[in-house]
């Protein structure tokens, strides 16, 4: 195993480069981390914890140059969605909860490797991504209303939070509401007009100002409170055996979801910039990065889009700019807790906030219903879930429809009636009873592989396209192009179809096979029932033999 490749080779000038650009990504992830740490119920000081270690475990055993891996909204909340109910918010519980289960993905995802599972990141669509997302962050953004406006919000679910923000909207603290609507419009403001401004952080020091100036505490304006400061403690979280089996579908639901994201934004990175990227390699970093998550008391981590777009802005080519920022981490925690004690809550709810509205992918769905209206019921699904249900809940079931989508490609494939044009080209018609090709002859395209499931449907077809006996199809083709694999039953399937055409007075052929497909009609001794003489290289090939068979 090569250790720092997403380092190496070291040069000095593009190491002083992306140095600079670590510092930048601190400046925009230290509060972002913070506000993460609201999502996942966790203390504040969790959320630096999350851009020490764990960020310098991946910069060793990561392979890509550009992925930032840190705190993200989708996996704490699935975390949060899940423990919520086993302990309180923030208690010492709580936390070794939270070690436990990033320690539980960090064994998932070292499986993953082991096991060569990167491909699981293919199974999740980005139909019903957009859909998981925008649920997220409606559930995050309703959970923090509560702070936001100054109320007291007892709900663990999204829709009973809403009804009791909703309910208690005659007792909203102004000074609080104040505080939240104008950290909230600055944001909107900063990066409308100044995107490469941090905003969040400027908006975390002049709250951490003000509130230690005019003493928003007095006033009613609730704040976090002493942070600890220090390096965090090294060890295992204190649980019992029993704990475990409960966070075992948590752990498992945020490995899906650390693949998912952080093997797509790793793969658009290394494309754009022509990088050898080695999957293994980065689920052994995303493995070491959880477990120092989890060994150094704080919560799951995972590819970060929007870190990752922040740092190639910023010109960085390499994960220097990582280890960057665990320096300015590990500085904030020694020397700069202090005057974190002074941070409204409200100002985090006001992150949290903004973070949530980034989530709502209402673009990505609009484009959706417009080119497939299909796909988004299934977005539309997936966002109801996860607000009404619950986070993990919403991603099994992301899983799940996006491997219906696949099984509904496969079971119900794009068929028709292959037709010349003038110019040599071929039409694909719809199916109807009666259509062909030329008088006599048939060429029946089938879009997918054969198998189980599908066989009985593409005997049917075949059948209407024939009619009755005596047929007028002398010879019927099947255009196997996008045939590429056929099994068992599916070969049982074409051998009583071909009988069943015989005596129609109807011959079966095949046309564009591939090398797998003729050897799967080998092994299953279809060869000996389909006519060499009706096995085809091209769909040219079988009309010409059509046509002089017609006129001979």
């Amino acid at each position: 195993m090569k250790l720092f490749q997403a380092i190496r080779p070291f040069e000095r000038a593009a190491a002083l480069r992306d140095g600079l650009a670590g510092f930048t990504l601190a400046s925009m992830n230290i509060p972002q981390a913070l506000g993460y740490t609201k999502i996942a119920g966790m203390p504040v000081v969790t959320g630096l914890y999350t851009l020490l270690l764990p960020l310098v475990a991946f910069a060793t055993f990561g392979s890509s140059r550009y992925l930032v891996v840190s705190a993200d909204s989708a996996t704490a909340a699935i975390f949060a969605g899940g423990v919520s109910d086993l302990a309180p918010a923030a208690s010492v519980r709580y936390v070794a909860l939270a070690g436990t289960v990033a320690l539980l993905t960090a064994g998932f995802l070292f499986l993953a490797r082991l096991l060569r599972l990167g491909f699981i990141a293919d199974f999740l669509s980005e139909t019903v991504l957009a859909g998981f997302l925008t649920g997220v962050g409606c559930q995050v953004g309703i959970a923090v209303l509560g702070e936001m406006l100054g109320v007291p919000v007892s709900a663990h679910r999204t829709i009973p939070q809403l009804a009791e923000v909703c309910g208690r909207l005659p007792d909203v603290h102004p000074p609080t509401l104040a505080v939240s609507v104008f950290v909230v419009g600055a944001l909107l403001l900063l990066q409308r007009f100044a995107p490469r401004v941090p905003a969040a952080l400027i908006a975390v020091v002049g709250a951490v100002a003000a509130s230690a100036i005019w003493n928003f505490n007095e006033h009613g304006i609730a704040i976090i409170g002493p942070v600890a400061g220090g390096l965090p403690h090294f060890g295992y979280p204190a649980v019992s055996w029993r704990d475990i089996p409960p966070l075992i579908p948590i752990a498992a639901s945020c490995c899906i979801m650390i693949v998912t994201q952080s093997a797509a934004t790793a793969r658009v990175y290394a494309a754009r910039h022509q990088q050898h990227l080695d999957a293994n390699a980065d689920l052994v970093g995303l493995c070491a990065a959880n477990a120092m998550a989890g060994l150094s008391g704080t919560f799951v981590v995972n590819g970060s889009p929007t870190q990752t777009a922040l740092v190639e802005s910023a010109g960085a080519q390499s994960q220097i700019p990582q280890l960057a920022t665990a320096v300015s981490v590990a500085l904030v925690l020694l020397f700069l807790t202090k005057p974190l004690q002074y941070l409204p809550h409200c100002v985090l709810g006001a992150l949290v906030f903004m973070i949530a509205i980034r989530l709502i992918k209402l673009r990505a769905l609009l484009t959706i219903r417009r080119q497939s209206p299909g796909e988004f019921a299934l977005a539309l699904t997936t966002a109801v879930v996860v607000v009404a249900v619950g986070v993990e809940q919403g991603i099994l079931l992301a899983m799940v429809l996006s491997l219906f989508r696949i099984v509904q490609h496969s079971y119900h494939p794009h068929t028709g009636v292959m037709v010349l044009n003038d110019d040599g080209t071929w039409n694909l018609n719809p199916l109807a009873p009666g259509a062909v090709t030329k008088p006599g002859l048939v060429m029946y395209r089938f879009g997918a592989a054969l198998f189980y499931a599908n066989a009985n449907r593409f005997a049917e077809e075949v059948n209407c396209l024939v009619g009755q006996p005596p047929s007028q199809v002398r010879w019927l083709i099947v255009d196997a192009e996008a045939i590429t694999r056929l099994d068992y039953s599916a070969a049982h399937v074409v051998r009583e179809l071909q009988q069943n055409l015989m005596n129609c007075g109807t011959e079966l052929g095949f046309a564009r096979m591939s090398g797998d497909l003729r050897a799967d009609f080998a092994r299953h001794h279809l060869i000996e029932v389909i006519a060499p003489s009706r096995l085809f290289n091209r769909l040219h090939d079988a009309l010409a033999a059509f046509e002089r068979r017609r006129s001979s």
